[in-house]
This record gives structure tokens, sequence and C-alpha cells, in this order.
């Protein structure tokens, strides 16, 4: 899906098609990583609870104040809103906690660390805003959302790492089997994704 949508969105016939099916992408992400996941503890379900409502919510407050990210609205490109903010927004924020967790226990297990939540969270936050940083300049140009004066502000980058750290400690103490063989390879069609649209638009342009 995350290739032949690269490829689709860069086809101009075929982008308005595409970024419909954009939200559907996120979906079906969603649904494939809990078919894969294999422990559905109370306290899995109730941090991916967390995970969608505050992601969800933050966004709703963020849009409608522009205190925390910045002055952005959301575009028609990721589906259904209510408040403003598509209903998918809080699907993506637990997809990006829980990969990005996923992956950092991964890290964990291979070079044998152990070491406090608080810092186990500011590395997946590290790595969810790493990745924001890779989608912005994708999303604008694909009308997920527009920022004001088409500047990306650096305070968006802050409240997320500071955000996506606060969940990705939450994420490290949550007792629960912490294993997903799709997490990690979703985290890197993400990644693949929004480098490769950026890797197209600047040779296209």
């Amino acid at each position: 899906m995350y290739i032949v949508g690269l490829i689709g969105l860069q086809v101009p016939m075929l982008k308005p098609i595409f970024q419909e099916l954009s939200a559907f992408n996120l979906w079906v992400s969603a649904g494939l990583l809990l078919i894969f996941h294999q422990d559905f503890h109370k306290n899995f379900i109730i941090l991916g609870v967390i995970c969608y409502l505050v992601g969800y919510w933050i966004e709703v407050i963020g849009v409608h104040t522009g205190v925390i990210f910045g002055v952005y609205q959301y575009g028609a490109g990721l589906g259904t809103k209510l408040f403003k903010v598509p209903l998918v927004i809080g699907t993506n924020w637990f997809i990006l906690v829980y990969c990005s967790g996923i992956f950092w226990e991964k890290i964990k297990e291979y070079f044998k660390l152990s070491w406090h939540p608080i810092i186990q969270g500011i590395f997946i936050g590290t790595i969810m805003t790493s990745l924001d940083y890779l989608i912005e300049p994708v999303a604008i140009a694909l009308d997920f959302w527009q920022w004001e004066n088409n500047i990306i502000p650096i305070r968006n980058y802050v409240a997320w790492w500071i955000i996506a750290s606060i969940l990705g400690y939450y994420f490290s103490i949550s007792q629960f089997h912490k294993r997903n063989p799709l997490a990690i390879l979703l985290l890197f069609l993400q990644c693949f994704f929004f480098a490769g649209h950026t890797i197209l638009f600047m040779l296209n342009n």
C-alpha cells in the first residue's frame, strides 16, 4: 500500500484518488498492527485509548487555539473531521507511539540497555519527532494540513517532542508483551513513504 501510494500520489491524474485513500491506509495499518499484536492485556488497551484520545484532543486544542503547535488547519486529505480534526489523527498518534515504542524495545534488547522509563520515553519521543520532520513538508504538499504563511514553526517540533516523550514514557511503563513483527516494518515503511516523496518533489522541482 505504501509503495503504491508513493507512486499514485506522484501521478497528477491519480493524486486526488490516492489523497482520498490516505485515511483508509492509516485505518488499515492500525488494523494490521492489532492483528499482529500478541498480548491484548488491559494495559495495552488502556495505552491505545490514551494515545488516541490524547493525540486527537491535543490536535483539536492546537487547531482551535494555535497555542500548542502553531497556527494550522487540516485539509481534505485525511478524511472525516470532527471539531475540524480528522478522526484518523488519533489513530496515527497510536500507530507512531506503538511502532516507535516497539522499535525502541528492539534497540534496548539488542544493546541490553536498562534505562529509566523517563529516558526511554525521551528516546521514543525523539524517534517520533524525527519522523514528523519527514512528514511535515509532504503533508503540506498533499493537503493533509496547512501552516500559517506556509512556515512550519519550531514550536511544532518542540511540542511534538514533549507530547510524544510523555506518551513514550507511558508506553515504557505499561506492562504488556511488547512484540509485534509488523511494527518496525510499518515504521520504516512510513519513513520510506515520506522520504520518498521528499526526494521526488526535489527531483521534480
